[in-house]
């Protein structure tokens, strides 16, 4: 195991951090770090002052959490930050303090935060309807449909509103299942595709799986190019199929669901090349292929508006949440109209799926993503910040991988290039260093060792450089 080393800035680093650093940036954006920390990386400027906060201090909120909420629930950072506002991609805390969001909600806020475009859509639907019920006509949810499916390859155009991406992966299973006939389904290691019975099912890390009943799914080796024994030989993999399904089912299965680039796994995009031979592998066996789109879809990938296009293919069943509504409870699963009829035989209802104010707000959501130009500019931006993370690399021992595409990347932290440790401790002091300096960021991976980068999509050039500065400062105290 290597040593990890407290890094001297040089005299010309010196110089070119200069640049990002300001007595004022200094007093207002790192008052919780300590005099020794002689050089604070700049926010970019952002003419915008929330309105003041009355509410609760963050202990007082933690001491309810504490007692009314699950013990279950989590929060990162050992002062966890109590965020009051939040405006395009900056957060607010109870004092005013304003935070780059790297994190977007977990992937979910992709237009920004508070869009007046997407407020208006819901105060406006809110006004006029809140909730009645798809047992009596309403535009909004038809009209979002049609949006919807516009943006969907093929004969994709059949809607099925849901709440949240884990309704939408277990309704997408059973119509697999129902179809087909069959009940396998075929899914990734280092998956995960929700917390419910069914999907719990396939996702694939033993810390998002509890000890009940959990049948019928069968896990391939992930396509891993880090990691992975393969490398990024996606067809070597994509034979593991082949083989899972021959020695593993009766060689019929229903169905194959996977992510174009793990969120929850660590941002592991799929090798080049897996997802072909993997579809035609599983048409052979009669099943469908399902595309988990729930936190690389709607343009988050820059180069594509859904992650599975990445790869030409075109699935059966498209699955999405998270960016559809910018932060409202909303879901989905989009299929072709012959697949949609096996929902007929039987009555299938979801009292809040597709409520006028959700579907207002996906509405505007998508309006927004095309009128902004917001994929263009998460491939544009995305591409800048990979180029940053990558030359960070070269300079940081303690970063093993960066990966992903637009605004959806992966930095992995390792204690060993070659035998790849999980820096576990390590990350978590750097995400709290990160945090003084006014940088929110995620980290999951299977180890959790791995900073998820998914902000929203209105993220600037500027944004990127403090993001780096900042991660490379945080870096250089270990």
């Amino acid at each position: 195991m290597m040593m990890m080393m407290k890094r001297a800035i040089s005299r010309r680093e010196t110089q070119r951090l200069r640049r990002f650093f300001s007595p004022l940036a200094h007093t207002e954006e790192s008052s919780s770090l300590s005099e020794s920390d002689i050089f604070i990386p700049k926010m970019p400027p952002f003419d915008y002052s929330p309105p003041p906060y009355t509410g609760p201090t963050a202990d007082q909120i933690l001491r309810k959490r504490n007692e009314f909420l699950s013990p279950s629930m989590f929060y990162f950072y050992n002062k966890p930050v109590n965020v009051v506002h939040g405006k395009k991609q900056y957060l607010f805390d109870e004092h005013g303090r304003r935070y780059l969001d790297a994190f977007g909600g977990i992937a979910t806020v992709c237009c920004g935060h508070g869009h007046p475009d997407v407020v208006e859509a819901i105060v406006t639907q809110m006004n006029r309807l809140q909730h009645s019920t798809i047992l009596y006509l309403n535009h909004a949810i038809a009209d979002f449909a049609e949006a919807l499916a516009s943006k969907l390859p093929g004969d994709l155009k059949v809607v099925f509103f849901t709440n949240s991406g884990t309704e939408a992966n277990e309704l997408a299973m059973m119509i697999a299942r129902l179809y087909t006939g069959c009940q396998d389904i075929v899914s990734l290691r280092n998956a995960y595709h929700g917390n419910a019975a069914g999907t719990m099912g396939a996702t694939a890390q033993s810390n998002w799986k509890f000890n009940v009943v959990q049948s019928g799914v069968h896990h391939a080796l992930n396509p891993d190019p880090y990691r992975g024994v393969f490398g990024s030989d996606g067809e070597k993999y994509a034979k593991d199929v082949q083989d899972l399904i021959q020695y593993g089912t009766s060689g019929h299965v229903a169905g194959f669901i996977f992510e174009a680039i793990q969120g929850v796994g660590g941002i592991v995009e799929l090798a080049p090349g897996y997802l072909p031979p993997v579809f035609n592998s599983i048409k052979k066996a009669g099943g469908l292929c399902i595309a988990d789109e729930v936190q690389c879809g709607f343009a988050r990938t820059g180069s594509h508006f859904w992650g599975f296009q990445s790869q030409g293919v075109v699935p059966d069943i498209v699955t999405m949440a998270k960016g559809i509504g910018n932060g409202i409870p909303l879901g989905a699963v989009v299929t072709t109209p012959e697949i949609a009829e096996v929902l007929t035989r039987r009555s299938y209802f979801n009292t809040f799926g597709g409520n006028p104010v959700c579907t207002a707000a996906g509405h505007a959501v998508l309006k927004v993503i095309e009128r902004e130009n917001l994929q263009e500019n998460a491939h544009i931006v995305g591409s800048y910040l990979k180029e940053r993370l990558i030359a960070l690399k070269d300079k940081h021992e303690i970063i093993g991988d960066v990966r992903g595409r637009g605004l959806m990347q992966g930095v992995e932290l390792v204690t060993d290039q070659q035998l790849k440790t999980p820096a576990k401790v390590e990350i978590l002091h750097v995400m709290d260093q990160m945090k003084d300096m006014g940088v929110l960021i995620g980290k999951g991976g299977f180890f959790g060792n791995v900073f998820r980068i998914t902000p929203p999509l209105c993220f600037t050039k500027e944004d990127a450089d403090y993001l780096v500065d900042v991660m490379d400062l945080a870096m250089s105290k270990i």
